[in-house]
């Protein structure tokens, strides 16, 4: 019995020994994420409690930055207008990547090639992005409406107009990124299996039904993280709105990421800024569980 304990003892000490080197070999990976993640956040939270603008004292208020962006109509007026903004930007994408995954799953020639080209938008730089698009739509010598008047339609206004920025933004969002969601659903449809197509085509059933009824179903949870994807980098959008509307005319395209950044960085209110990125970072946190939920029930249910 005293050399089976003995043993028990010895195999403990040693196992804490192994467990002592193994925390030396993660203590670098957590003082990176604390660095990184979690002090970048209560640093944020921290500032969102108080009344900071550079230059000035910080003075503690508690939650009355707020209680100032709950009554204040431009921050609010922003959301739905983000909101609008990611909802083009997810819809439109999903549907024309669907599209493209289904023509390039098929095998005709120079395929590789077509696809290659297909996807090289998303390997641009936002910017540069930005910057041609402006040129493209400007009124006056934009090849868009130089294109438009050669079929008879009018000039049109693009980013120019309060009714039509929007729309116009996430046009270019839809180029840069509709080849994402066509990867995505390519790879899903590779994974497919073959059986309940054969059985389809026995049964007699076109092109429409089996999608409809076979590929839809089962591509559904590969659709589901595009969407989830998406949504998050929509919702997060800065580059190609600030590059080409800086948020006009007026404040018609201001989401709650160029309204963050005026308040940091043009009016210096850190503190106020800090209570934007808090309420924005809720509300991406909270679509972003939402449509995990409902990826889960695909998941399970289909």
């Amino acid at each position: 019995m005293e050399i089976t304990s003995r043993a028990l003892v010895a195999q403990r000490k040693k196992a804490y020994s192994r467990r002592g080197v193994y925390l030396w070999f993660i203590a670098p990976a957590v003082a990176v994420i604390f660095a990184v993640i979690v002090f970048p956040w209560i640093f944020t939270l921290w500032m969102s409690v108080n009344d900071w603008r550079i230059g000035s004292e910080i003075k503690f208020i508690g939650l009355e930055n707020f209680a100032t962006l709950a009554t204040n109509t431009r921050f609010l007026s922003t959301i739905p207008r983000t909101l609008y903004f990611t909802v083009l930007a997810v819809i439109l994408p999903v549907i024309l990547g669907v599209f493209a995954a289904e023509v390039f799953h098929q095998n005709f020639p120079l395929r590789g090639l077509l696809r290659g080209i297909y996807v090289a938008p998303m390997m641009a730089t936002p910017v540069a992005i930005a910057l041609v698009f402006t040129m493209m739509f400007h009124p006056q010598v934009g090849v868009l409406n130089f294109l438009l008047s050669l079929v008879g339609i009018p000039k049109q206004l693009w980013v120019y107009s309060a009714d039509t920025v929007i729309p116009t933004l996430a046009l270019v969002e839809v180029w840069q990124w509709t080849p994402l969601v066509m990867l995505i659903v390519l790879g899903g449809l590779a994974s497919l299996p073959t059986e309940p197509y054969e059985s389809a085509v026995i049964d007699g059933a076109n092109q429409w039904q089996m999608f409809r009824y076979i590929t839809f179903p089962l591509i559904l949870p590969f659709l589901m993280i595009a969407i989830i994807i998406r949504t998050i980098d929509a919702l997060k959008s800065f580059d190609i709105i600030y590059v080409i509307s800086q948020g006009g005319p007026g404040t018609a395209s201001e989401t709650i990421n160029i309204y963050l950044y005026l308040q940091a960085f043009s009016f210096l209110q850190i503190g106020h800024a800090s209570a934007v990125v808090v309420v924005f970072f809720t509300i991406i946190l909270a679509l972003a569980i939402i449509l995990l939920v409902a990826r889960e029930r695909l998941r399970w249910n289909r």
